[in-house]
């Protein structure tokens, strides 16, 4: 590729070329057909925009809250797993990347680097993605660490009693590097000479018995508000702001666990309506463009989160790829703002988007 990347879907081919197959293959690929990875970007493209002219947009406002701290735009870090694995800085370089973007990071606890690392690489607000684990006070101890460290929320990942089938992951025979939040409390030692360690190593750890109860334990052992990622129907959505969550995170999982789930993009707004205003609702999944945002705030995100670009980022030039990964999303949605007539974020609504359904709808 010549020159400097102009947009943030250049950075994947970057990436591509600097990975070993198998670490690529690891962040790029999703379960079984990976239809819903396929569709996770294809849908964002199917909605269209309904701009309204005459506007004054000689100053636009991309700033947003997400409980209650201020960010510099709607776009936030998502939680995603051995950034060593694409970077020797790791996930430092990651965290030090979401500072200078004045915007929010959610360290992973299959981090490469460490809760503690993390915190004190640079003065940032800082979330923290938890697994629950077989044994319940390894999860117990990982949320003390982030709450100590000054973590400001838990991200409670709900989509993994299992691992998803990863194909690629399979064939590479994916290795686990060293997790260093976890080391000597869960063993990484698996002996699945069929495929995936990662997947043995997922389907010993993992606690599948995890469920609505369990978040009155978690509340139980946290001050910090809970948000919970995985969230993709509305009786889901019902239940966890019964149960006295924070803020749901719409996902999954970037396409890496139940393949035919839907994209993300098409049940936010089911979500969203079912929520009806009592928690914050965040996406993540196929966000690629500033288009993407608007679109995803549109339709009812407070806020979207970015996994595989910000990867693509590090991968191909460390903290500064990821920083310009941000950057260029914020300039886009900047762009398409002020195309659009909204000169600040709580200007953007449902009327400035057409979807696929009602295309067709208007053609009856």
């Amino acid at each position: 590729m010549e020159g400097e990347p102009v947009n943030v879907n250049e950075f994947q081919e970057l990436a591509r070329q600097a990975l070993p197959k198998m670490y690529y293959d690891f962040f790029s690929g999703g379960a079984e057909d990976q239809h819903t990875l396929k569709e996770n970007v294809e849908a964002f493209r199917r909605i269209t925009f309904r701009p309204r002219i005459l506007v004054d947009v000689s100053r636009i406002n991309l700033s947003t809250t997400v409980l209650g701290y201020k960010i510099s735009a709607p776009i936030m870090v998502a939680p995603s797993s051995m950034h060593k694995l694409a970077h020797p800085e790791g996930e430092i370089a990651t965290a030090r990347a979401a500072a200078a973007s004045n915007t929010i990071m959610v360290l992973s606890s299959m981090s490469s680097c460490t809760i503690e690392e993390v915190a004190s690489s640079c003065n940032a607000i800082r979330f923290f993605q938890l697994y629950v684990y077989k044994n319940r006070d390894v999860a117990a101890q990982l949320v003390q660490r982030a709450e100590r460290n000054g973590y400001k929320a838990i991200v409670l990942t709900v989509d993994a009693p299992m691992l998803g089938r990863r194909e690629a992951d399979i064939k590479n025979k994916m290795i686990v590097p060293p997790l260093k939040n976890i080391e000597g409390l869960v063993s990484t030692e698996v002996d699945n000479d069929e495929g995936s360690i990662l997947e043995g190593f997922a389907k010993g750890a993992l606690d599948a018995s995890l469920c609505w109860r369990d978040i009155g334990w978690l509340r139980s052992i946290t001050n910090l508000p809970i948000l919970i990622k995985g969230v993709l129907t509305r009786e889901d959505a019902i239940k966890a702001t019964e149960v006295g969550v924070a803020g749901i995170v719409v996902s999954n999982h970037g396409a890496r666990q139940l393949d035919y789930t839907p994209a993300t993009i098409t049940v936010l707004e089911e979500v969203v309506h079912a929520v009806g205003g009592k928690v914050p609702v965040f996406l993540d999944g196929g966000v690629r463009r500033g288009t993407d945002v608007f679109k995803a705030l549109a339709l009812g995100a407070q806020a979207i989160l970015i996994g595989r670009p910000v990867v693509y980022g590090l991968a191909a030039k460390g903290e500064y790829g990821v920083r310009k990964v941000i950057h260029m999303l914020k300039d886009e949605l900047e762009l398409t703002m002020a195309l659009s007539g909204c000169p600040s974020v709580k200007d953007i609504t449902r009327s400035h988007l057409r979807t696929e359904h009602e295309k067709i709808h208007s053609m009856l």
